[in-house]
């Protein structure tokens, strides 16, 4: 496969890198090369991205519509979220809120990336109560078994992510390998639950109204407000919402002095101070506290 993959360069990139988006937590399937970039499998396709931060310049390397390289340009940035100005963004959180200032500085590489609905609800059912290396180690183990197989790079065999039908023919016992623990028994079930129109409202669901894009994914087996807010912020552009977890909770609290056990308070908070931009100021927030050891 590597020799049929195409070169794409997008040029004049800034506020952007490459560890601090792949890795801050929204998305599994991106590995770290020798050489600083990363390879990922992006909507069925391989991906080899490298960012040039000295010349601001992205070269990605992918089998995503060889022979189109508008076509090729546009679903890039906007996967990259490219089109979005983030230094505005955190101008307007920092001068809403001075106590960003050190979070924006520590993470203000990430972009949010605009991922795939049905990979990004089954990715976040499987990383509950765990941690990003054994998500990740869980999410392979899934596309190995079930996805299709789409070529090697580098040497290493690479899976599309498994089908919506695909997922939904299995029973609990069938994704033993993949080591979800209780985990396999919600995904069984909301494939399942997915699959009843065929995963066309999920498809369509950032076209929806917030409230009942919401209801829809708690209505899933085992997807509760922190999966639901998460697929609503990386996969259906809601860049309003405001997810919280255990992370976000000690965060808000050790920066704000608000009651971890009070998400309303939180969201509230969110609400009121990052507005419209709070899935973006949760996720300098998220990186800040993991990255420093807190």
């Amino acid at each position: 496969m590597d020799g049929r993959l195409t070169r794409h360069v997008i040029e004049g990139v800034r506020d952007f890198n490459t560890g601090q988006t792949f890795e801050c937590g929204q998305c599994f399937r991106w590995r770290r090369g020798s050489d600083g970039g990363y390879t990922g499998i992006v909507r069925g396709c391989v991906a080899n991205i490298y960012y040039d931060n000295e010349e601001d310049i992205i070269t990605i390397w992918s089998d995503y519509m060889p022979h189109s390289e508008t076509l090729r340009d546009a679903f890039w940035r906007d996967y990259l979220d490219l089109n979005r100005d983030y230094a505005d963004i955190k101008r307007g959180l920092v001068a809403a809120d001075p106590v960003m200032y050190d979070a924006i500085d520590a993470g203000a590489g990430i972009r949010i990336l605009n991922q795939e609905p049905w990979e990004t609800l089954i990715s976040f059912l499987i990383s509950q109560n765990s941690n990003i290396p054994r998500i990740r180690g869980c999410i392979e183990a899934l596309c190995t078994a079930f996805g299709e197989r789409i070529g090697t790079f580098e040497g290493r065999e690479l899976h599309a992510f498994p089908t919506i039908q695909r997922l939904s023919s299995l029973k609990e016992e069938d994704l033993d390998i993949c080591g979800l623990g209780y985990r396999a028994k919600y995904l069984a079930e909301a494939a399942r639950q997915v699959n009843v129109d065929g995963g066309a409202f999920l498809a369509t669901a950032d076209k929806a109204e917030a409230g009942k894009v919401e209801d829809y994914l708690k209505s899933l087996s085992g997807v509760g407000p922190k999966v639901a807010h998460c697929v609503m912020l990386f996969a259906l552009r809601r860049t309003d919402i405001f997810p919280i977890d255990v992370w976000m909770a000690r965060v808000m609290s050790e920066l704000y002095g608000i009651e971890e056990s009070d998400h309303d308070a939180m969201r509230a908070y969110a609400q009121e101070h990052f507005s419209p931009w709070g899935g973006i100021a949760q996720q300098y927030l998220f990186n800040y506290i993991r990255g420093n050891g807190k």
